[in-house]
């Protein structure tokens, strides 16, 4: 593997953010994503009109992960449900992804828009406490 496939860049704070570590969002359909050091990044990056990078090639990630890890082609998981976990209505056919790279570990959570997304990250995500 090149040094340059090694890492990412944050989308929000430019940070390298290593292909097993970090948070991938994916706008889908489509071929749009970005890419986090941390989960509070998401949220200042939507407060600001979540601003997208394009997909190497334009080409939707395989719906499972290749063999090999390219960290290019973060997969969309087909585990990460139909429903928002914000807001637990069904997922309409746009809906945004976000996968947790912890590792060799891919944890998939999906919303049905980027603000759900940005309110679940700041809520705490997967930590959240109950009000």
């Amino acid at each position: 593997m090149t040094a340059d496939r090694a890492f990412e860049h944050c989308t929000w704070c430019g940070s390298a953010v290593g292909r097993d570590d970090g948070y991938r969002a994916r706008e889908h359909p489509g071929a749009r994503k970005a890419v986090f050091c941390r989960l509070e990044h998401a949220v200042p990056w939507a407060m600001r009109g979540g601003h997208w990078d394009g997909i190497k090639g334009g080409q939707r990630p395989p719906l499972q992960p290749p063999r090999g890890g390219d960290p290019e082609a973060t997969p969309v998981v087909a585990d990460s449900g139909d429903i928002c976990v914000r807001c637990e209505e069904p997922l309409a056919q746009v809906r945004v992804t976000l996968v947790r790279h912890r590792g060799e570990h891919r944890i998939p959570d999906a919303f049905c828009s980027v603000e759900h997304m940005a309110l679940w990250a700041n809520a705490g995500g997967r930590y959240a406490r109950p009000a």
